[in-house]
């Protein structure tokens, strides 16, 4: 993203991180205990290496787990005359062979806004990346491909928007719709009338217009239905997440209002229809530039939780907020971490038993990726371990990725060093 529309955010001094327990640096092996729910109970985290298949120079990694339990990796990796986006199934404990979804020299590939893969009920494979549209920087669309035999092949790819303006699109998530069909959301340049973010001296309410949240169906022959406008003023370049609840798809992203407030909104898919979207969390930060820092969201059943980073009245902090009706409301959010250090990029996780929340650092000594979990209520954080740190700094390590599978956590993030990017791994084992 364009360096202007990112202003320095962490001015605040260093507060302190905010969550109870035990700390600190996990070496391979290593174990991190705090108070669980019950008081004479502990939850110790356990966390291991995790060896990928990913070589040298990948980056921009996804993760996601399939109906039938098998994690799925995609990385974007550059190639003399362009890029490649490959995919890696991990089943039965071992990684299969890497295999291309795509290749190109007209995309934009950039740190933040990044390809995503998904998986349908019927066993296909879902991925989309951004392909150039015209020679403007931020000219590009979201291409959508589809793999029926497990990613051996794959489709030829269509424009998950049609619109055919030179404008921005990205910023997608994506979900099963039914069992052949996926749902998929993405920000829609198309009203800015710029090749741009929007957030230009106008504010992007002017005579360009806004940034859009759209959505749409596709079904197993990549036909388009249901597309939707959901919100006519979202924050340009900050990621979207979504999850699926007992009640349909919950979609989370950055609002923009007139008065410059980005906080976080949650919307749900029910019945056919979009529901209005509500705030997560009145935090009323007023920023004149995106943020490029998305919310993330899991579900189980009827419980939600959003993590996020705001740097509402120049403090940036990570948060945690619970709901208990698939997205309905949401209660007083749950403060993981606070400080001049705080960067976000936030990741989570949920299943019965709790809710996992992964995040960056960045200080004197370079940045760091913490782990905390707690009970799915929030009354407080049972534990938290900081998984790695990093020798890369800045954007160039991008978002990480976590899900849980069998019961473990799995971690991927991209680390940096001598200039050259390489995907890392690390599982994480919770247990008294």
């Amino acid at each position: 993203m364009r360096s202007n529309l990112v202003p320095r955010l962490f001015l605040a001094p260093l507060t302190g991180l905010l969550l109870a327990g035990c700390e600190g640096t996990a070496p391979a092996g290593a174990t991190a205990q705090a108070e669980d729910a019950h008081p004479r109970q502990e939850v110790s985290l356990r966390v291991r290496p995790w060896s990928l298949p990913a070589p040298p120079g990948a980056a921009q990694p996804d993760l996601v787990v399939t109906t039938d339990g098998d994690l799925l990796l995609s990385w974007i990796r550059p190639e003399e005359d362009g890029h490649v986006l490959e995919l890696a199934r991990h089943s039965a404990g071992e990684w299969a062979a890497a295999t291309p979804i795509a290749r190109g020299d007209d995309w934009f590939v950039n740190w933040a806004d990044t390809p995503h893969v998904t998986a349908t009920a019927d066993g296909a494979l879902w991925a989309h990346w951004l392909q150039k549209s015209a020679a403007a920087t931020y000219a590009y669309d979201v291409a959508l491909v589809r793999s029926s035999d497990g990613g051996r092949s794959w489709s030829d790819p269509v424009l998950v928007n049609d619109d055919g303006t030179p404008t921005e699109h990205g910023f997608v998530s994506m979900w099963p719709a039914a069992s052949d069909r996926i749902g998929i959301a993405w920000l829609d340049g198309r009203e800015t009338g710029t090749a741009g973010h929007g957030d230009g001296n106008d504010g992007g309410h002017g005579g360009g217009g806004a940034m859009t949240l759209r959505s749409a169906v596709f079904d197993a022959g990549l036909s388009r239905s249901d597309e939707a406008v959901l919100d006519r003023s979202a924050c340009d370049c900050c990621q979207t997440d979504a999850a699926l609840t007992a009640r349909g798809p919950l979609l989370v992203y950055r609002d923009r209002t007139e008065a410059e407030i980005r906080d976080i909104v949650a919307t749900r898919r029910e019945g056919g229809r979009w529901s209005e979207g509500r705030r997560v969390h009145a935090d009323d930060w007023m920023m004149p530039a995106c943020p490029v820092n998305g919310p993330a969201v899991a579900a189980s059943g009827e419980d939600v939780v959003v993590g996020w980073y705001t740097a509402a009245g120049g403090n940036p902090q990570v948060k945690l907020a619970h709901s208990p009706d698939a997205g309905d409301s949401f209660r007083v959010p749950l403060l993981l971490d606070s400080g001049a250090s705080v960067q976000g990029r936030v990741d989570v996780a949920m299943d019965a038993k709790g809710a996992w929340v992964l995040w960056v650092t960045e200080a004197d000594e370079g940045q760091a990726l913490w782990l905390a979990r707690s009970s799915t209520d929030l009354p407080r954080p049972l534990a938290r371990l900081r998984v790695a740190t990093q020798q890369g700094r800045g954007r160039a390590t991008g978002f990480p990725q976590m899900v849980l599978a069998g019961g473990d956590v799995h971690i991927v993030w991209t680390e940096v060093s001598g200039g050259t990017a390489q995907l890392r791994g690390a599982v994480v084992t919770a247990g008294p």
